[in-house]
């Protein structure tokens, strides 16, 4: 953090419970939002060394034809490999941390939106000063991301399986917008949640 910056609300949510349409909504009301996923997506863009000791650590059936990186079967592969994922996590983690770090320092918004899918399974909540969880029920989740990631049941259900489950998630929650209706509904949470957190950044911000 820096002297412009007091508040970062880290927000996650499992696979399917719509945190990026909820981030996404953040956004447009001009709130700055940190992501987890598209930083992790930067470090492994061809041409960066992390995606050079992916294929050689996979081998090169792991690359598309284009060079860049083949997700859906690096996916499948840590998921049925515990060791793999392990592996991949070890390089990985490091480098997006270090690249979040710069990126919230950066921000210039009242408050700062941290969003990752691991906030709570990793040391990226301790960037934050509250977590919002975007929540909705497991059977929706299920649905969501098999509708949008065309995968299987068994990849959906073992991704969810890696993460913390509903009733953890929600357990350490300071913040939850459930995310069972409609997009219009969903805005309004966000909204009413958005005032809570610009009065919090009025009251948390540092002195000049």
């Amino acid at each position: 953090m820096t002297d412009r910056q007091a508040l970062i609300i880290g927000i996650t949510g499992g696979i399917g419970s719509g945190k990026t349409a909820a981030t996404d909504a953040f956004a447009a009301l001009g709130i700055t939002v940190v992501d987890a996923d598209l930083v992790a997506r930067e470090v492994v863009k061809p041409g960066q060394p992390a995606l050079a000791a992916i294929a050689a650590n996979f081998g090169q059936q792991i690359l598309l034809p284009d060079g860049n990186l083949d997700r859906k079967a690096l996916r499948e592969t840590i998921f049925r490999e515990p060791a793999a994922k392990q592996w991949l996590e070890d390089l990985l983690h490091p480098l997006i941390r270090q690249e979040i770090l710069s990126r919230l320092q950066h921000s210039n918004s009242p408050y700062t939106l941290l969003s990752s899918p691991l906030l709570l399974e990793t040391d990226q909540q301790t960037l934050c000063q509250r977590v919002l969880v975007i929540d909705a029920p497991e059977s929706l989740q299920l649905a969501r991301t098999m509708a949008r990631d065309n995968s299987t049941v068994e990849t959906t259900r073992a991704i969810m399986a890696s993460q913390l489950d509903r009733q953890q998630r929600l357990a350490r929650a300071d913040d939850v917008i459930v995310n069972d209706g409609d997009l219009l509904a969903l805005h309004d949470a966000v909204e009413k949640m958005h005032q809570t957190y610009l009065d919090l950044s009025k009251r948390t911000a540092p002195y000049e």
